[in-house]
């Protein structure tokens, strides 16, 4: 486990630092995919470094991607919800793992093609299907038994989750934002799961954005935007980026 600080240097008076609201604390984290144990150290970290900078009124939001690749996908998402029963301010994105998740639940055959093509084996199996009933099954077969081994109340908690949340000059997302479309009239499908002209546009935006989604070696800060997701699952530290007023600082779980 490693926790490291970086401050956000002050810029000219034209362009002044984004800013938390006064009396607040956010702590967003990176994309989880499976990940349970360093989602479990990471967040008594973030508990760790919230009780010692004293009072706030503290929001954890989670980025998106709880599910996939990771092998404990299932266990990712009980231990979110039991946090949640008990934490007030905590908040969920909807990453584009999720979406096609809840398709496939849903009974839609191309998505589930999809998931199992982009780690949903891991997720199943962390449900209880073992691998040689995983590979035995057909498309159909198993999108008979998907509905069968995710719990209702699962499938609630997903489908409750949010695209876009702002806190004073932050906006969270999975993915990232069109550039050239405000940000109350984006569309879900770029919030989930844009790439390219996100993330090749040189600007700032209306608002930081901080996002997951598109996987980085460390914290990449650039003009208009900070990804966070670190690769957690592929071997790299889960991230949780802190904001209060100007300051910004991160933590990190290594597996």
């Amino acid at each position: 486990m490693l926790r490291k600080l970086l401050r956000s240097g002050r810029k000219s008076a034209a362009k002044p630092c984004p800013m938390i609201p006064s009396g607040e604390r956010v702590y967003a984290i990176g994309d989880v995919h499976g990940c349970v144990g360093q989602l479990q150290q990471l967040l008594s970290l973030i508990e760790a470094d919230n009780a010692q900078r004293g009072a706030a009124t503290t929001t954890i939001i989670l980025l998106g991607d709880l599910v996939d690749r990771g092998p404990a996908s299932a266990q990712v998402i009980e231990h979110l919800m039991a946090l949640h029963s008990r934490v007030l301010n905590v908040r969920f994105l909807t990453g584009n793992h999720e979406e096609v998740f809840l398709h496939a639940i849903d009974g839609d055959e191309q998505a589930l093609r999809m998931f199992c093509r982009i780690g949903g084996r891991e997720t199943i199996m962390s449900y209880g299907l073992s691998g040689p009933d995983y590979e035995r099954l057909d498309y159909t077969e198993l999108a008979e038994r998907l509905p069968n081994i995710v719990p209702a109340t699962h499938v609630a908690f997903l489908r409750s989750f949010e695209d876009l949340i702002t806190i004073g000059d932050y906006a969270f997302v999975h993915a990232g934002i069109r550039p050239t479309v405000a940000l109350a009239e984006q569309k879900t499908s770029d919030l989930r799961w844009i790439r390219g002209s996100f993330l090749d546009h040189g600007g700032a935006y209306e608002k930081m954005i901080v996002h997951g989604h598109t996987i980085v070696p460390d914290v990449e800060r650039k003009a208009g935007r900070i990804g966070i997701d670190t690769g957690a699952y592929a071997g790299g530290p889960l991230t949780a980026l802190a904001l209060e007023g100007e300051e910004s600082w991160v933590l990190q779980a290594h597996a």
